[in-house]
């Protein structure tokens, strides 16, 4: 296991350095410069003035020299700092990424646990009316964008019902406090979640009904083993493989998709703070946002393949 770890390791850093050369590449082929993005029109800069700031920030720099440099700093530990704000970009992403995890975490337990639960029921009623309603369910979940769920929870939860926050981390003047917190984050993570509680449950569904047809469920039943027994040595443990693929997918796909959620309901997590960074062609921010994304992306890749041992103990690393 141990061996297949640092092998997988190793692999990805030479994807991880062809990654930084794609986002530098995209990053530097931005429009717009982000000089000018900091210049106010009411407060005309002269073309001198613009040159300089440019050979601070190093833009007048040819490309490969500018991505020799990133990649230098970058092997240090450093993201570089803000066009903006001069501020490190490593403390940027420590400072806001503990909102954008919680969002995660949070979202993806309800995910977890709505869309297995969902799907073994309606594995187990097959054909029944729970079946069909959690049917339609999946198919309403996976067509609405993340996005305008979250506008209709805003609207119903928040502004109508008067349950739930509209937005923000915390209480505004108020001490931070768990269950505050709690309630500031549920609907964001609730908007995250149920698309991917759609894909969970079809997937445990599928999965549930392939494995329920396989010999070793009949001859359990056959010998008289406990409906429970049968359901979580033998159905539940073989049905979670693909499931877990899909989870472990999910997991770049919900820290990606984090952004326009983290906008709407004005979470202080990094999606904001890469929002900002487009807006303000703040280059160095956004390399880093995408930087980590991709290396979330690998390391959940990873994640889920050790996962599958411990799921199936037929599968075996070396």
């Amino acid at each position: 296991m141990f061996a297949y770890f640092i092998r997988r390791i190793l692999i990805n850093i030479p994807i991880l350095i062809g990654i930084t050369i794609i986002i530098f590449l995209l990053a530097s082929m931005m429009p717009g410069d982000a000089v000018l993005a900091m210049i106010s029109s009411e407060t005309p800069v002269s073309d001198e003035m613009i040159k300089m700031r440019q050979g601070e920030l190093g833009l007048d720099l040819p490309l490969h020299i500018q991505y020799l440099r990133w990649m230098g700093n970058l092997a240090k530990g450093n993201l570089g700092y803000s066009f903006v704000s001069a501020e490190s970009v490593s403390k940027m992403i420590a400072i806001r990424i503990p909102a954008t995890l919680e969002l995660m975490g949070v979202s993806l337990l309800i995910s977890i646990l709505l869309g297995l639960t969902l799907g073994t029921i309606s594995a187990f009623k097959q054909y029944s009316v729970l079946d069909y309603g959690f049917t339609i369910f999946g198919f309403i979940g996976i067509s609405i964008p993340d996005f305008f769920l979250g506008m209709i929870l805003v609207f119903i939860f928040a502004l109508k019902l008067k349950l739930f926050p509209t937005s923000g981390f915390i209480t505004a003047g108020e001490e931070f406090s768990l269950a505050d917190n709690l309630r500031h984050v549920f609907l964001p993570a609730l908007a995250l979640a149920l698309v991917r509680t759609a894909v969970f449950m079809r997937y445990t569904r599928a999965s549930i009904l392939e494995v329920l047809g396989n010999d070793y469920v009949r001859t359990a039943h056959a010998k008289g083993l406990k409906q429970s027994i049968i359901v979580l040595r033998h159905v539940m443990r073989n049905a979670l493989i693909p499931v877990i693929t899909i989870i472990g997918i999910n997991l770049g796909v919900l820290f990606a998709g984090s952004v326009i959620i983290e906008t709407i309901f004005q979470w202080p997590g990094i999606g904001m703070m890469f929002i900002n960074a487009v807006t303000s062609r703040d280059s160095p921010v956004i390399m880093g946002y995408v930087l980590l994304t991709s290396i979330i992306v690998l390391a959940s890749n990873l994640l889920t393949d050790l996962t599958y041992s411990l799921v199936d103990p037929r599968i075996r690393y070396e």
